[in-house]
């Protein structure tokens, strides 16, 4: 995209003898902060734009895993990287604080939970600094009354239990037809089987234990509140681990969750678990779908299903949501900017916005014209 011309800037002739430029300049010294869930990803995403753009950068992995930042480094040397461009430091949260405030940070890009990127927007802004916010999101998936049954379910699937939940993306509130709503249960029951737990480097394995011992108790006190506090019907999961991870038992698995019957205010609908956790609502009118989706705080991302194209444009149109989907879920490309609205973040990555937000812009106006206009000539 700098090739493609990314970061010039614009002309505008104002007059015969007058005429304003633009020019894209980097910032400086930028922050990017982290997070665990897709380690390397994240730091190529906030690293390669902020250096392409004429910036330096220090890099703050999530102290859950933090060798990525090391190899990435490593990497970025071996390709001819001057010492200093790029830069690590490891640590929590008060390494990112620390950053934060830096009078000498320019820009902080941070990726995670809502709570903690309040708190960093907070501070950047207290510092006049430019900001990237990625966050948190509560996702609707909607599935409209012609959509393929099939292949809704494969889409509710991937957007609930690839990466074993562990995606800030996750379409968790799957709004069905409630004429649909047997058929998809039916169907969703069947393909659930072909969720495969097992050794991560078996390449036929295709669902993983979750990160850390912290996460899984959280995401298991979540499931048992669905059963136990807000009543929803356990279809299928729950609190036991899943089969077929013989030997593997002391690794922090929670079996793939589905819960219908749910409503709005239930807990698990409301607050993002982060895991692989269903929740399935039913409607019965579309505009109705519609209100339910937005009734949220977040706004990541949303998703329709259906066979109507006219139909699908005019409900995206109406999702309050950054990244949005039609007849598929999760795939996001470098050539996409993404970024969520509401408290599910600030700016975008990727994309050309995506590297514009790592420059700022001078504008000069040049006149030509041999005098200086003035409201102080002699009368």
């Amino acid at each position: 995209m700098v090739a493609g011309g990314g970061l010039n800037g614009e002309t505008v002739q104002l007059r015969e003898d007058a005429w304003v430029y633009t020019k894209k300049e980097a910032l400086g010294i930028c922050a990017g902060i982290g997070a665990w869930n897709y380690p390397i990803q994240i730091a190529l995403w906030k690293s390669a734009p902020c250096l392409a753009a004429g910036n330096t950068m220090v890099y703050k992995p999530s102290e859950v895993t933090p060798l990525h930042g090391q190899i990435l480094a490593q990497i970025y040397t071996e390709a001819g990287l001057p010492p200093g461009v790029f830069n690590i430091v490891n640590g929590g949260g008060d390494i990112g604080g620390y950053l934060t405030s830096h009078p000498g940070i320019a820009k902080v890009s941070f990726t995670g939970q809502v709570s903690t990127g309040q708190k960093v927007a907070s501070s950047a802004a207290g510092r006049m600094k430019y900001i990237t916010m990625e966050l948190g999101g509560k996702s609707p998936l909607l599935v409209l009354p012609d959509a393929d049954v099939g292949n809704a379910v494969d889409g509710a699937m991937m957007a609930n239990f690839f990466s074993t939940g562990q995606v800030c993306t996750n379409g968790t509130r799957v709004f069905v037809p409630t004429q649909m709503k047997q058929q998809f249960e039916e169907r969703l029951v069947e393909k659930m089987k072909q969720i495969r737990p097992g050794d991560l480097m078996d390449p036929n394995t295709n669902f993983g234990p979750l990160v850390s011992e912290m996460h899984y108790r959280k995401v298991l006190g979540y499931i048992k509140h669905g059963i136990e506090r807000d009543g929803a019907k356990l279809l299928y999961g729950g609190l036991e681990k899943p089969e077929s991870i013989n030997g593997m038992e002391d690794g922090y698995w929670v079996a793939p969750t589905v819960f219908t019957d749910c409503a709005d205010s239930m807990r698990i609908v409301q607050e993002e678990i982060f895991g692989p956790v269903l929740t399935m609502l039913t409607y019965d009118r579309i505009d109705e779908a519609i209100a339910r989706a937005n009734a949220t705080p977040l706004g990541l991302a949303a998703g329709v299903f259906t066979n109507d194209l006219n139909l699908a444009h005019q409900v995206i149109g109406q999702l309050e949501a950054g990244i949005t989907w039609v007849n598929t879920w999760g795939e996001s490309p470098a050539e996409m900017s993404v970024g969520g609205w509401k408290q599910s973040g600030v700016g975008v990555e990727n994309g050309r916005r995506g590297l514009e937000a790592w420059v700022r812009n001078k504008s000069t106006l040049v006149d030509m014209s041999g005098t200086v206009p003035t409201v102080f000539a002699k009368i």
